[in-house]
């Protein structure tokens, strides 16, 4: 089981916009080109978003379905990776003085995922989780020192593709 957790100098508040727009999953996620809703309002339960994996040439479209969500400090959600299986990803948020203490946990359910995991798998996932962890704190703090400096400016943030 894949554990890592990082602290984002961000609020829980802040961290949790990101996460629950379902339309940002690129922003964040290693490998994912683009992501959009499928069904539900995401982030409650059973809503689903679609998202492109790019492997140079080769385009793979793949599902992630909302399993579980505490507004604001837990989403749990199960990736759908075609013939690799599925996986239960949690994300849980906790406030640390006026930052958020961001804690991922992923481990195989079903398919080739679940049945080739071992050690080398673990070890690329605890890679991924570190860039993925580091891409949703550069994501939120450069939100959130946009949204302070810029309160009273017109236009609003710039998004990330």
């Amino acid at each position: 089981m894949a554990r890592r957790h990082r602290m984002v100098k961000a609020s829980p508040a802040a961290v949790w916009a990101v996460l629950s727009d379902g339309s940002r999953y690129a922003d964040w996620v290693v490998g994912t080109a683009s992501s959009r809703p499928v069904s539900g309002e995401w982030p409650k339960v059973g809503a689903a978003i679609e998202y492109e994996v790019q492997l140079g040439p080769v385009h793979l479209t793949n599902e992630t379905v909302v399993r579980h969500c505490e507004e604001g400090t837990l989403l749990e959600l199960e990736a759908k990776a075609g013939p690799l299986g599925t996986a239960r990803i949690s994300l849980r948020l906790r406030p640390w003085g006026d930052h958020c203490l961001v804690m991922v946990d992923e481990h195989p359910l079903h398919g080739a995922a679940g049945t080739l995991h071992n050690f080398g798998v673990e070890a690329v996932i605890q890679l991924r989780h570190r860039a993925m962890l580091a891409r949703l704190a550069r994501v939120c703090e450069e939100e959130q020192a946009h949204a302070h400096g810029s309160a009273g400016h017109a236009g609003g943030g710039a998004r990330h593709a």
